[in-house]
């Protein structure tokens, strides 16, 4: 059964072999993953997690450009799955392209509804934070992802072009 965990050092080999199915410098939606963390070392790969956990401390600023995110992995029988990543709130670049909720799942585990899954626990969790709706986008080649979105009852605002490419933007009530 698939479950939301915090990021964990403890699941770095299995994080490494979902990276590696995605590919090296591949972006994961969801992930929280910068070009330039150092995941591969354990060192490396424990100040990345670190990272991820305390950008949701409100108590903390958020690194400048950014807002505070809850991350969660998708993980089943400590088998790293996806991610999904709750931004508390938006900013311009989130508003136009981002949104609230992001999420990826790694080839080989698509088609079994853990994005549905992972999605309808993050917007209760969303709520839980004062959220009274949520904004998510998707790109207009994505089918997988604009089914998910329309399963949670996802309501189409545009589609726009954006820096992110030309994306569908839903919103969602909570």
């Amino acid at each position: 059964m698939p479950e939301l965990i915090s990021p964990t050092s403890r699941l770095h080999l299995a994080w490494l072999a979902a990276r590696d199915e995605w590919g090296r410098g591949v972006h994961q939606d969801g992930s929280g993953l910068h070009t330039d963390d150092d995941v591969d070392s354990p060192e490396g790969f424990a100040a990345w997690v670190d990272r991820l956990c305390r950008s949701a401390d409100t108590g903390v600023a958020p690194e400048p450009g950014r807002v505070h995110c809850t991350y969660r992995w998708i993980v089943e029988d400590d088998t790293v799955l996806g991610a999904i990543a709750l931004r508390h709130e938006l900013n311009d670049f989130l508003l136009r392209a981002g949104g609230h909720i992001g999420y990826g799942i790694r080839p080989g585990a698509r088609r079994r509804g853990l994005a549905t899954f992972a999605l309808g626990e993050v917007l209760g969790q969303a709520k839980q934070l004062g959220l009274e709706r949520a904004l998510i986008t998707c790109n207009v080649a994505n089918e997988a992802s604009r089914r998910t979105i329309e399963r949670h009852g996802g309501a189409l605002e545009d589609i726009r072009d954006t820096e992110l490419g030309r994306l569908r933007r839903y919103w969602i009530s909570l």
